[in-house]
């Protein structure tokens, strides 16, 4: 089901600004027992992303009652929000850009999450990298051609996800997920200050662990830092946490922090 602007409808004006030049915002939440996890998060998300491209939406609680009616019908699923500038005039301008269009969709939960949750999942290194962009870094914006190239990469090999670089080499994360790992008592993720999401998960995950005694922190590394963990994981809104099992020669068996953060993730309400 799809409904854009309040309208149930799959048909959107062919100058809209998200078809035309990407140019918008999304976030996707998971839905349990008929209800929106990390609502407020979400909808956060997309103020910031909304304040940071200078869309102008302002229909925030219509959004809201919006995600939550469509949540009652699933009691295990996914709620998809796009917000775009709106239909405009030819160019880049967005001076006659002054609707923002809302578009929501929801859909089943990936069946092979609970798989992976099991068995962990395999990495490997994609050959593209994301481009450096202090600017847009950490939001999730439209322009997705970095993820479809590696998703194009990934589906030509037997891995479950990518392990992807910046253009500068460093760790930033996998195609539609979060990475961490852990060595000993010390829990490291990428920072995303110059590419990459700052995932939902990603966020709640560090808080959880930083109030039971880990030290998080936030690192620019290489690669060759996963030879020296004692478990990985990856992580979104919807998986919503994962071992990873293999990348290449390396193997992890601990899960330690997996088998920590997987009950609490489950939950409706969190902080």
């Amino acid at each position: 089901m799809f409904l854009i602007n309040g309208i149930e409808q799959q048909t959107l004006a062919a100058t809209d600004r998200a078809t035309q030049f990407g140019d918008g915002c999304f976030t996707t939440a998971r839905i349990i027992d008929g209800q929106i996890q990390f609502l407020a998060a979400h909808l956060q998300r997309l103020r910031q992303a909304c304040e940071r491209l200078f869309i102008p939406f302002a229909d925030w609680p219509v959004l809201e009652r919006e995600m939550s009616t469509l949540a009652k019908e699933k009691v295990d699923g996914v709620v998809k929000v796009i917000i775009s500038r709106g239909a405009g005039g030819r160019g880049y301008s967005t001076a006659n850009c002054i609707t923002p269009t809302r578009i929501l969709s929801v859909s089943a939960k990936p069946a092979h999450y609970e798989r992976w949750r099991q068995d962990g999942v395999t990495l490997v290194l994609s050959p593209v990298r994301l481009g450096r962009n202090p600017l847009l870094a950490g939001i999730k914006h439209l322009n997705r051609l970095e993820q479809v190239l590696i998703r194009a990469h990934l589906e030509q090999t037997e891995a479950d996800e990518a392990l992807v670089l910046d253009s500068d080499g460093w760790l930033t994360e996998c195609c539609a997920a979060n990475l961490c790992w852990r060595r000993g008592r010390d829990v490291f993720t990428p920072r995303l200050d110059q590419a990459g999401v700052d995932g939902i998960m990603r966020q709640y995950c560090m808080r959880q662990l930083a109030s039971s005694g880990f030290n998080v922190v936030e690192v620019n590394a290489r690669q060759d830092v996963l030879q020296q963990a004692d478990e990985v994981f990856i992580c979104n809104a919807l998986m919503p946490v994962v071992p990873v099992r293999q990348w290449g020669d390396l193997h992890w068996t601990a899960r330690d922090l997996y088998h920590f953060l997987s009950p609490l993730c489950e939950q409706i309400n969190q902080s």
